[in-house]
């Protein structure tokens, strides 16, 4: 059976659209995710999907592709749907969160963790509190 997801992340894009307002999607970036790796920050990159940001965008039920540029270059992207973590409206940030499942944590896709990051996971002290109003779906 196919996810959820695919649809939801269509639907909000959508709203977004018809609201007037620029969709951002955040992903977690992992080696099957393909995006400029100079704008990755932890692990993760936040996208402008708009109508004037992208060209030939395409959200199927597995992957989400589009053309964009990038201080000048332009860059096919590729998004697993499994990646994508959100999806909301840059002006109110309004929109769905999710679970990202599959993707690691660690490293940017071809980079290695940072040898300065050698603490175990466990005795890392939690990140602080994002104050948020996404909701995790599952």
């Amino acid at each position: 059976m196919v996810s959820t997801k695919p649809y939801l992340i269509r639907a909000i894009y959508e709203w977004c659209v018809d609201q007037g307002f620029t969709p951002y999607m955040a992903v977690q970036v992992d080696p099957h995710t393909r995006v400029p790796s100079g704008y990755v920050r932890d692990g993760q990159i936040v996208l402008n999907i708009g109508s004037e940001a992208t060209h030939q965008l395409k959200i199927d039920n597995d992957q989400v592709t589009f053309q964009a540029r990038f201080n000048g270059v332009a860059h096919q992207i590729i998004v697993p749907i499994s990646n994508v973590m959100a999806i909301y409206a840059r002006e109110n940030g309004q929109g769905m969160a999710f679970e990202v499942s599959g993707a690691q944590e660690s490293a940017p896709a071809g980079k290695a963790p940072d040898a300065a990051d050698t603490t175990p996971p466990e005795d890392r002290p939690p990140p602080p509190p994002r104050g948020s109003h996404l909701k995790v779906i599952k």
